[in-house]
């Protein structure tokens, strides 16, 4: 878990031990703890129990983001599934134990503007999960110099649709 949160959400250990790991991404002393207990089970159908759907981090930077599915998927990590909300470009990962992991960029680059597209947009009330996208086809559209606005734009309208898209967004089953 601690290996792969490295590469994913460029989380280092605090402290690491051989029963527990906290790890963070900035200046905080942990955001995410790890805990190793012979009492702790795994969960049973956990992609169709109620709780925790995921975690999310996120780029500033949409390049940033986009080299940062390059990157781990060179590392055969891949997203379950990407949507663009309109207020974020989100790829969305399963972990070693199957939690969900949201790395995303902000679609308005501005935290109050998304927040209030958020909360006033009819279009946001209607349709919150949004658009699936393939992030290949991203890469190809930012390689043909698209913009990062004209490619949330054409996401978010659905033209960079998978060839299969999810059926749902519920969290795969990893056990």
């Amino acid at each position: 878990m601690v290996a792969w949160y490295e590469k994913v959400a460029g989380l280092t250990p605090v402290h690491y031990s051989d029963g527990a790991a906290w790890l963070t991404n900035d200046e905080a002393n942990h955001r995410v703890a790890f805990i190793a207990h012979p009492a702790i089970k795994k969960p049973v159908d956990k992609s169709t129990s109620a709780g925790l759907h995921h975690t999310a981090f996120e780029y500033t930077d949409f390049d940033q983001w986009l080299d940062n599915y390059l990157r781990l998927k060179d590392e055969g990590i891949l997203p379950f599934m990407s949507l663009d909300h309109g207020i974020t470009m989100s790829m969305y990962y399963a972990d070693p134990e199957g939690n969900g992991v949201e790395i995303q960029v902000d679609a308005f680059g501005d935290w109050a503007v998304s927040k209030e597209w958020m909360w006033a947009s009819r279009e946001f009330a209607e349709n919150p999960i949004g658009s699936f996208f393939d992030p290949d086809k991203l890469v190809e559209a930012r390689e043909q110099g698209l913009t990062k606005d004209e490619i949330h734009a054409g996401a978010h309208a659905g033209n960079y649709a998978p060839e299969n898209p999810p059926a749902d967004i519920l969290l795969p089953e990893v056990y």
